[in-house]
């Protein structure tokens, strides 16, 4: 099972650089991808931010039937600042690094961050 990290999502609904290579990672995995709420509502922002409602509205039509979202637990948010001190991670890497771990993901991300914390989860860095 694989979390995808939201720059995954948002490098292709910006059409950045590497658009093609996430589309096609997430195409090969579609059915074992998980998506944070964080990550959903991390999106949200951005596309709004950009003029981009409809974009998000399509999104949620079109990839969201298709992932499973996932949530940080309740217990967990205690043990973010720890994670983020222990690993010089910021707060969205942190929480996506913790819900990698309590649901046994790879995390598919563009964000060489998460290179910290490898060996303690699987990183896919595109």
């Amino acid at each position: 099972m694989y979390l995808a990290d939201t720059n995954v999502f948002l490098e292709i609904l910006l059409s950045q650089e590497k658009r093609e290579e996430c589309k096609k990672i997430l195409s090969n995995h579609m059915g074992d991808i998980s998506l944070t709420d964080f990550s959903l509502h991390s999106i949200g922002v951005i596309l709004f931010r950009h003029g981009m409602g409809e974009i998000f509205k399509e999104f949620s039509n079109d990839v969201l039937p298709k992932v499973n979202l996932i949530t940080l637990s309740k217990a967990s948010y205690k043990e973010l600042p720890a994670i983020l001190k222990m690993y010089g991670l910021d707060f969205d890497d942190a929480y996506q690094f913790k819900v990698a771990i309590e649901n046994d993901f790879e995390i598919i991300t563009l964000d060489k961050d998460f290179e910290k914390v490898k060996g303690k989860i699987k990183i896919k860095t595109l």
